[in-house]
């Protein structure tokens, strides 16, 4: 008999995360590190909401509550869901998790079977790959385009569409990418859908990041396209949004009432309720007008950082990188870079136990955390199936203005340090 279950050493992490100790190596050591990791806003959560979490605290809502969400929230939440994708949505259909990110694996746990197929965007948010084969399913990446701004059409998502397919996710806008669905899109996706998929398909359609948009984009939701509603978990959460990650209050909208139970009874099971004075923080970020305006001074540094850090990207020998409409992030493409440092000479070099565990970009990753103090996120940190010649790294434009721009600059000259770059290879230390 063995310690751990098959399972446990079948689900993956996110590696966002798991940089963590190699930050807190690289600053123990007097380094200061630009961390361009998490997708976590550098802005405070804004008083109105930091007041109304003080006053549930001070009513002592500190007990047990309702395990499918406090109705007050539900409430909001169905009215702003509704509101803002033309849809009428109840209460009793919306469900209140600890954060966006419970669902994910929930939904998979509770609409697969073994050998049922999953959809999902690559690069993509790791959750939805790293849950999938820990529960039997069976994962097929949806490999987006850089050519055609990292999206996808319904022409593309056709051929991955089986008998056996229960669950597709979408995201916009996207982690890491940015994109953000158009009207036309959605429409195609959605046509594709109604015409290869059974009834009982679910579409997760991802949109934490609904209101950091840029350059004028709007949320299109796949929900609020006709006939899709019935088929559609809308998911979204305050982390964003409100820069409240600490929080943990995320919320889903099922098809039925029925499927709102089912997950109100894994809410029992697993988490009990989610604390009713964050919960009612939420009320207030969610219906009052101040929250617009403390959205809006957001997405607009976010939109001038975008423009900084493409910008200085684009200019160094050997990235190229789009301008994403949406999220904070930014996505560069460096095969040249890697060409020109000759990592992909020094990856092909490893021996092979070490090959397997990383990948040119993860080599650049760890070059520019241990050497050049900048934090960032490879490719393969954003779905690991048929990403082997994919070269990428994820810069969260998360972080302060002077200190994005101090890390292009890092980058740029890292760029040009081809015998820096052997010698951090030699040295074998931190290769994934």
């Amino acid at each position: 008999m063995t310690l751990y279950s098959e399972r446990t050493a079948m689900i993956d992490t996110e590696n966002a995360f798991k940089v963590g100790p190699y930050i807190m190596e690289v600053e123990k050591a007097g380094h200061k590190v630009i961390k361009c990791n998490l997708g976590e806003p550098d802005f405070s959560l804004p008083i109105h909401i930091v007041n109304a979490i003080k006053a549930a605290l001070d009513k002592d809502m500190t007990h047990y509550c309702d395990p499918q969400g406090i109705l007050p929230l539900r409430e909001a939440i169905a009215k702003y869901m509704g509101e803002s994708r033309g849809l009428k949505i109840t209460p009793d259909r919306v469900v209140v998790f600890p954060g966006g990110k419970p669902p994910i694996g929930l939904c998979q746990q509770t609409y697969c079977n073994p050998g049922d197929e999953i959809i999902y965007p690559s690069p993509g948010f790791p959750i939805y790959e790293s849950f999938i084969k820990y529960v039997g399913a069976k994962p097929v990446p949806l490999h987006l385009d850089e050519e055609k701004g990292f999206s996808f059409t319904g022409g593309e998502l056709a051929p991955l569409i089986t008998p056996k397919t229960k669950l597709i996710y979408l995201n916009f806008p996207s982690n890491p990418t940015g994109g953000v669905a158009t009207e036309e899109q959605l429409n195609g996706i959605a046509h594709v859908i109604k015409e290869k998929c059974s009834s009982n398909i679910r579409i997760y359609a991802d949109e934490i990041y609904e209101n950091i948009l840029f350059d004028g984009s709007k949320l299109h939701s796949i929900a609020s396209v006709k006939d899709m509603e019935k088929n559609t978990i809308i998911v979204s959460g305050a982390s964003k949004s409100y820069s409240w990650t600490g929080g943990r209050i995320g919320w889903a909208v099922f098809p039925t009432a029925e499927e709102a139970q089912v997950f109100k009874n894994l809410n029992i099971n697993y988490f009990s309720c989610i604390p009713a004075y964050n919960q009612m923080g939420a009320v207030t970020a969610i219906t009052s007008p101040e929250s617009a305006v403390s959205i809006k001074k957001m997405a607009d540094a976010f939109q001038e950082r975008r423009n900084i850090v493409v910008g200085g990207l684009n200019k160094i020998n050997g990235v190229k990188c789009q301008l994403p409409k949406g999220a904070f992030y930014v996505f560069p493409n460096i095969s040249g870079f890697c060409n020109n440092l000759g990592v992909f000479d020094a990856y092909n070099s490893l021996a092979s136990d070490i090959r397997a565990k990383t990948s040119p970009s993860t080599l650049v990753q760890m070059f520019l955390l241990f050497k050049y103090h900048v934090a960032s996120m490879d490719r393969k940190s954003f779905g690991r199936i048929g990403t082997e010649n994919m070269h990428y790294l994820r810069i969260s434009i998360a972080t302060g203005k002077d200190e994005l721009i101090e890390a292009v600059k890092r980058i740029e000259t890292a760029s040009k340090d081809k015998k820096g770059f052997a010698e951090f290879i030699k040295e074998g230390k931190r290769l994934f």
